[in-house]
């Protein structure tokens, strides 16, 4: 191993600075460039989502690096989810049984940004901005570049190449055009879109509504939600059809039409966003996709991670927390290599972080087009709502005993998230099973003995269904 090989990250988002951060807290030179303006000077947030929700598994990797204090200064504990009906009727549902356990609303910028600083504070690691990259040479390990200041290309030759440039990734569209070995690739859009507004906050810089939870309007086939900020507003996202049912984003061209829509599906939401008419018309519609490709390097050349290699939808709020994750899991293996008594190669630590990791990527991205449904339709759902109140108690009453689908994803961050999702679609089968054939059920009160009784029972189902999918080969 020579930590003087020169190491080009490409793409200087959440988790290029953060394995920027933790290659430089290792001793290796790093070079990072980026196709944006350095957000720390101007705004970039445009069209993209501006708060996210940090959990467990993020905060372990900022906590590797040394960050998580500071991450955690700029955070805004979520305990649990507050449905919105069409009458402005409101029920609560927490995310976890235990006391502790709540996800953490967060701005991407403001994140993005210390992990800059600290990385900028390794004399081993320069940043770059206004560079977009526009292909790479893989098998010379040259990137090709355009500075957006002067328009004058330049190429970068480095030993080793990192693409966590995003789902749109030009590392990963140059294993695509360079044909120089079986790279499988695939892109899937729902066929439902996004639109970020905003509910500002109130005269005296307070949030209008809870700013302990993450807000949902669930509307069957879309949705609206909403995540606090720092300076009392909350970043509002519908999510649409683009063109599918009465209201869609193809539509919603008129003011009069976008405002018959918030005045039937959200009108207490609508009483709170003075300024609906010309944000909807103003801020961009996004897309939602999900990516998953293979292998994620090219011999020890290159390596793609976080969206590059995996990019998925929102909706588990899973996204940046498997983005650092890739980055918790890749210093592992090379604390590993790098103390082994065979001669280092970035080759097999680069097949070794991909064994580790890809089962787990696919599974959250499976899980977070699972979880569009749940937030779209399921949590108005009167069986899922029970469903819901029995975890929360057997969360409450056995904390060390049972953890729903949902904090086996979030908060259990020692688990990966393959292992989870088998764990808790088992269960939650389960558990509705159980429910709908009337062998358990919730009330006020429940006992001890009556949560024993349920748990046993939800323990010996989920138990017979596991090994079911285990001789189907699930």
């Amino acid at each position: 191993m020579n930590k003087k090989d020169k190491i080009l990250i490409i793409g200087a988002g959440l988790c290029g600075s953060m394995l920027a951060l933790r290659l430089a807290q290792r001793g290796y030179k790093v070079e990072m460039y980026e196709s944006r303006p350095d957000l720390r000077k101007v705004d970039i947030s445009a069209g993209r989502s501006i708060n996210l929700a940090l959990s467990d598994r993020g905060l372990k990797a900022l906590r590797l690096c040394g960050m998580e204090k500071k991450a955690r200064e700029i955070c805004i504990p979520m305990y649990g989810r507050l449905m919105h009906d069409r009458n402005g009727n409101m029920f609560a549902s927490n995310y976890s049984g235990r006391e502790g356990e709540y996800i953490n609303s967060i701005s991407r910028g403001d994140l993005n940004a210390i992990l800059l600083d600290e990385a900028e504070k390794h004399e081993n690691v320069n940043i770059h901005f206004n560079s977009g990259c526009k292909k790479v040479d893989i098998e010379n390990n040259i990137a090709h570049f355009k500075s957006y200041e002067n328009n004058k290309k330049f190429i970068i030759k480095a030993d080793v190449i990192f693409g966590t440039d995003g789902a749109g990734s030009s590392l990963r569209k140059s294993y695509v055009s360079e044909r120089k070995f079986l790279f499988s690739y695939s892109q899937n859009y729902l066929n439902h879109g996004y639109k970020e507004l905003e509910i500002p906050a109130d005269k005296s810089g307070n949030h209008q509504i809870s700013k302990g939870h993450l807000h949902i309007w669930p509307r069957g086939d879309f949705m609206l939600i909403a995540l606090p900020n720092m300076d009392g507003s909350f970043t509002v996202t519908l999510f649409l059809s683009y063109d599918e049912g009465e209201y869609n984003f193809n539509n919603l061209r008129s003011e009069k039409k976008i405002t018959a829509f918030f005045e039937k599906e959200f009108p207490d939401a609508l009483a709170l966003i003075p300024n609906i008419k010309k944000e909807f018309k103003s801020n961009p519609t996004g897309a939602l996709g999900t990516v998953k490709c293979r292998p994620w390097s090219y011999q020890d050349k290159t390596l793609l991670m976080g969206d590059a290699a995996h990019a998925i939808v929102p909706f588990y709020g899973q996204g940046m927390n498997a983005s650092f994750e890739d980055v918790f899991v890749f210093d592992e293996i090379l604390c590993h290599f790098e103390n082994s008594q065979e001669t280092f190669d970035w080759n097999l630590v680069f097949k070794a972080y991909q064994k580790a990791r890809k089962k787990d990527t696919d599974a959250i991205a499976d899980l977070a087009i699972d979880n569009f449904y749940e937030m779209r339709d399921h949590v108005a759902n009167p069986l899922f709502k029970e469903k819901r109140k029995i975890e929360m108690d057997l969360e409450k009453m056995f904390p060390n005993q049972y953890s729903s689908k949902y904090s086996l994803v979030t908060f259990n961050e020692n688990m990966g998230y393959n292992e989870a999702m088998k764990k808790g679609r088992a269960q939650d089968k389960a558990l509705l099973n159980l429910i709908a054939d009337h062998e358990v059920s919730t009330h006020l009160n429940m006992t001890k003995e009556e949560l024993r009784f349920i748990l046993d029972k939800v323990i010996h189902a989920t138990d017979k269904i596991l090994e079911e999918d285990k001789i189907a080969g699930l």
